[in-house]
């Protein structure tokens, strides 16, 4: 089994199903959570947080502030998102039906706050079968001081992060150097996609079946990803490393 490849698995206590933190991925940035009914109280004095609500609805709240009720959608492929970003040393909790939690090394942050959905700017991007639609939750356009965090509906039989792109080297503003997790979920939920992760070297080559639930790890190299023909595939991307911009190389042999 690939080492790439996390699966999601029984809540623990707080309704956590999936974790990857930077020790397990081996690692320095990106940690990531997913809770199912969960209900966590937390602070983190050098790490930022971003929290998405993925389905359903959530009671946030951080530094004194609540938001009840947020969210909403039915799945992940039904509008836009709602989240929720908390600034390193601010104490907050969440609960609610279906979460994600994503941190990052940081001193200072940026403002705590609720990003509504329509605050999350969409972007189609490709074309034909290599079209795709965006929703940017915390973005370059967005205050933060490591995350990058955006989610991605691939349609059956496309395409995505697609040509085939890296982010590993750390020589802005050509390249940043960006640590990545994607978690992928299905529709129908008993379909799969298939994503590649690569070097130029081959050093790193390694092809996984996605299926509902599942992360896969980006160290480095290219990472393309495909949707099975049946069954559209959503992930949610969440990327830190040390500058905060994204800036890609595209494989040469997809260049043209």
């Amino acid at each position: 089994m690939s080492t790439l490849l996390v699966h999601s698995g029984a809540p623990d206590p707080e309704g956590c199903v999936l974790r990857v933190t930077p020790e397990s991925a081996g690692w320095r940035y990106v940690g990531f959570e997913v809770y199912r009914d969960g209900s966590l109280e937390r602070r983190t004095d050098d790490r930022e947080t971003c929290v998405v609500v993925l389905s359903g609805q959530a009671d946030l709240a951080a530094g004194g502030q609540e938001w009840a009720g947020v969210g909403g959608r039915t799945t992940v492929f039904d509008g836009p998102p709602t989240a929720l970003y908390v600034s390193p040393g601010v104490a907050w909790s969440a609960e609610g039906d279906d979460f994600a939690v994503c941190t990052a090394p940081a001193k200072t942050g940026a403002d705590t706050r609720l990003l509504p959905p329509s605050g999350a700017r969409h972007e189609d991007r490709g074309a034909g079968a290599e079209a795709r639609e965006i929703f940017h939750i915390l973005m370059e356009d967005q205050p933060a001081e490591s995350l990058l965090v955006t989610e991605v509906r691939t349609p059956a039989a496309h395409w995505s992060s697609f040509p085939p792109h890296k982010h590993d080297v750390d020589d802005p503003p050509r390249e940043t150097l960006l640590e990545e997790t994607y978690y992928h979920r299905v529709r129908p939920v008993g379909g799969f996609g298939f994503q590649r992760v690569y070097t130029e070297d081959r050093t790193l080559n390694t092809a996984v079946a996605v299926g509902h639930g599942d992360v896969v790890l980006v160290p480095r190299g290219y990472h393309p990803v495909s949707a099975g023909p049946r069954h559209d595939l959503y992930y949610l991307n969440v990327m830190a490393g040390p500058v905060r911009a994204w800036h890609i190389s595209a494989d040469p042999a997809f260049s043209s």
